[in-house]
């Protein structure tokens, strides 16, 4: 009887799930790297009146800004940072590898922490998709943006981003079709703890033949508020904080265009960037 259901199992057709590659899934699902690396050059340039060359990426992940920003430009050059080994390796035999040879010789990825990293002055360093949130005591992250000062040459720009509103608060599962129902991504906040600020995060990923991908990747965050990390930016020493906040269209959806803004809306959630000018 064993026997017969070791058979079985060892026939059975793998799921959707089964097959899938989650960190293909998060990029068709959260990473627009074109349009971030859009707005961090455009602004750079409005900001030092000059292009930047060399890009760092904290928290890197799987490299797919730094190849993003070597393909914007010729003669743009990338590092990236990140202590995941598993997630540098896959974007070295996925992302790098679509590059050109020329363009992989631009990219410079480094499994390190980026408390410690030791690189060369770069005139932006980027860490998006709130990564920065993974420091959850006061100090760490103004000893982690002091860092990032000290490493920046002398007119380097720090880009970060930041979400809120009052959904944010709360306990909750949002749902998003992508690509014409081939998948569906899954936000879950699981936890959120008023006294501490902690948030527990997770995206799942669902199939059309009812397979599912949970806890694909797992967040454990303090949720900043914008008046925290701007006032921690300024203590760690940088000379001038920007808030670019997101525009809506005539139907009342994100239209993807950020502008500096020293106000906002208290909707239900938005996205924000950030620039920090050392």
């Amino acid at each position: 009887m064993a026997s017969k259901k070791k058979e079985k199992k060892k026939n059975k057709k793998p799921s959707m799930a089964d097959l899938a590659d989650r960190h293909q899934l998060y990029e068709f699902s959260v990473q627009y790297a074109a349009s971030e690396i859009e707005f961090v050059d455009e602004t750079y340039r409005s900001i030092r009146g000059n292009k930047a060359q060399l890009l760092r990426e904290d928290f890197c992940g799987t490299a797919n800004v730094c190849c993003e920003w070597v393909r914007h430009r010729k003669g743009n050059r990338a590092i990236g940072v990140d202590l995941d080994g598993e997630v540098l390796t896959w974007g070295q035999e996925h992302k790098l590898a679509e590059l050109t040879q020329g363009q992989r010789k631009r990219v410079n990825l480094i499994q390190e922490d980026v408390l410690l990293v030791d690189t060369e002055a770069p005139d932006i360093i980027s860490a998006m998709n709130f990564s920065y949130w993974l420091f959850k005591e006061r100090k760490k992250l103004k000893q982690y943006f002091t860092r990032v000062r000290e490493a920046l040459a002398d007119k380097g720009v720090f880009f970060l981003d930041a979400y809120g509103g009052y959904d944010s608060f709360r306990e909750l599962e949002e749902e998003r079709e992508i690509n014409d129902g081939e998948f569906t991504y899954i936000w879950e906040q699981e936890r959120y703890d008023p006294v501490t600020g902690g948030l527990i995060c997770h995206i799942h990923f669902a199939f059309p033949d009812g397979s599912r991908l949970n806890k694909a990747f797992s967040y454990d965050w303090r949720l900043w508020t914008l008046p925290e990390i701007r006032d921690l930016l300024e203590e760690a020493g940088f000379s001038k904080v920007t808030i670019y906040w997101q525009g809506w269209d005539d139907e009342g959806e994100p239209d993807g265009i950020f502008v500096p803004s020293t106000t906002g809306e208290a909707d239900a959630g938005w996205i924000c960037y950030i620039s920090a000018e050392k």
